[in-house]
């Protein structure tokens, strides 16, 4: 369902940091493209709110659209700012903490 409600974006200009509000003591996130060779995810992390720490068997892309947050590859913390960008390489463990607010594009290819 939530794929029928971004379809109307196809073709269309859209504003990012308008795709979900925060909200308090979550993560929001939005499936913007799911296919076989990829997927594109929009979050919205609440201040404190974070994903613990995993490994993906595939490179992702982070690119941070506004806010600021902590990620942690392979035991190694990087503070990235709005506007900013973070490779997670492929089977290194990693995990995100909002320092304050923030709203990313994660970018994974599957090949």
């Amino acid at each position: 369902m939530e794929q029928k409600r971004l379809e109307k974006f196809v073709g269309q200009g859209i504003r990012l940091v308008d795709l979900a509000d925060y909200q308090e003591g979550s993560v929001v996130s939005r499936t913007i493209i799911d296919k076989k060779t990829g997927t594109v995810t929009f979050f919205a992390f609440a201040e404190g709110q974070g994903l613990s720490e995993h490994t993906a068997p595939f490179d992702a892309l982070v690119y941070l659209i506004e806010g600021e947050a902590e990620i942690v590859i392979s035991g190694k913390p990087i503070r990235v700012k709005g506007g900013e960008v973070v490779i997670m390489p492929a089977n290194q463990p990693h995990a995100l903490q909002a320092i304050r607010n923030f709203k990313m594009i994660l970018t994974m290819i599957r090949s």
